[in-house]
């Protein structure tokens, strides 16, 4: 890697002598604007506006420009003049605990090493200082003309700095939080929580940039000459969502993805099946899924006694009209009693009088 700059970290009255470089780079797809008709390369090039004339690097200087449009030149040699500590050092101001810093501030991240033999042992005592502290430490630097602020921490056997944006440069999110009157219901949280479980965590590594493979393959297809495969664009945005129902679906989704489901058509647990309905939760909007769970709960719980008392219910009764029947008529007719019998609440009924009419007849033939 090739350091961006050379200097120091003022560590107490302790110099530690470092190289600062790039610890991040982009792998974005880089393209450059040619003319259409011949292929050329378009470039821009600086006019003065005043005379329309090319302006070459040597003539050009910095400027302000006041608020009633008045231009202040200001050159390099002017900016060299001011008095700037940091300018060759990276000076400690404090430590505190990583998470004081706010993620908001995090800008351009860089690697600092120990420039030369001498630099090695300072280097490693301000590393496992910061390492058996549990704590950053805040700094100022100057890099590309101006005073900035960092954050230096340990990341494996390397300190690394993060440039840190200054707290005034931070803007307020009041504007953007959303109304106050929304409300969340409980039940959606219970979903919401279930999702994030059935997602888990997420390992960084595995994940990649696919819009830039997708870039790389256009611009292989388009070289060789081969048609380029258009995909449908998706139509979800902007729709308005039943958000229980999309959080259900999302909780199925997330099983089905991951495998726990297993394959032999049990039924669905819902993820807050069970529980008593709060109060409110009832009403409209988006609280309707959970009604609509509840009933279908109470459905399969219904269902669940009917076919219970069903296999308990004796089967005695009918035996004897079976067999009667089974005596005094073709096989086929008894089949179709003992089907009607089955059916019908007033077979069941009947049954009795069959049994008596049977034991009647065999009176008189005795």
């Amino acid at each position: 890697m090739r350091s961006i700059w050379n200097g120091s970290i003022s560590f107490g009255l302790v110099s530690i002598p470092v190289k600062l470089m790039n610890a991040t780079e982009n792998h974005a797809v880089s393209f450059r604007q040619i003319h259409l008709a011949d292929g050329g390369r378009i470039r821009y090039r600086k006019v003065c506006e005043l005379d329309e004339e090319e302006v070459t690097p040597s003539e050009t200087v910095k400027a302000y420009e006041d608020a009633d449009g008045t231009v202040v030149p200001v050159t390099d040699e002017d900016l060299a003049s001011l008095p700037l500590p940091t300018a060759k050092t990276i000076e400690i101001e404090g430590f505190v605990a990583s998470s004081a810093i706010d993620p908001l501030q995090l800008d351009s991240a860089y690697y600092l090493q120990a420039n030369g033999v001498p630099a090695a042992k300072p280097y490693a005592l301000l590393r496992e200082a910061l390492r058996r502290s549990g704590k950053v430490a805040v700094a100022k630097y100057a890099l590309r003309g101006r005073e900035r602020l960092g954050m230096l921490r340990v990341t494996g056997e390397v300190i690394a700095m993060h440039g840190l944006l200054w707290p005034d440069e931070i803007r307020s999110p009041e504007e953007v939080a959303p109304d106050s009157s929304v409300r969340i219901r409980d039940a959606e949280l219970d979903l919401a929580d279930a999702l994030m479980n059935t997602l888990g965590e997420t390992d960084l590594d595995t994940l990649h940039d696919d819009y830039r493979e997708a870039v790389e393959q256009l611009v292989a297809a388009k070289a060789a000459g081969e048609p380029v495969a258009e995909e449908a664009a998706d139509e979800t945005g902007g729709k308005v969502i039943d958000l229980m129902a999309a959080l259900e679906s999302s909780v199925r989704a997330a099983e089905e993805s991951k495998g726990e489901r297993e394959d032999g058509g049990h039924a669905e647990v819902h993820p807050i099946e069970g529980r008593k309905p709060r109060p409110g939760s009832g009403d409209g909007g988006s609280g309707g899924g959970a009604k609509e769970t509840a009933r279908a709960g109470g459905a399969r719980k219904r269902t669940g006694t009917a076919e219970s008392a069903a296999k308990k219910a004796p089967a005695k009764k009918k035996a004897p009209a079976k067999r009667t029947a089974a005596k005094k008529t073709p096989a086929g007719t008894a089949t179709a009693d003992a089907t009607a019998q089955r059916k019908t609440p007033a077979a069941k009924k009947a049954a009795p009088a069959k049994k008596t009419a049977s034991g009647g007849r065999k009176r008189t033939s005795a």
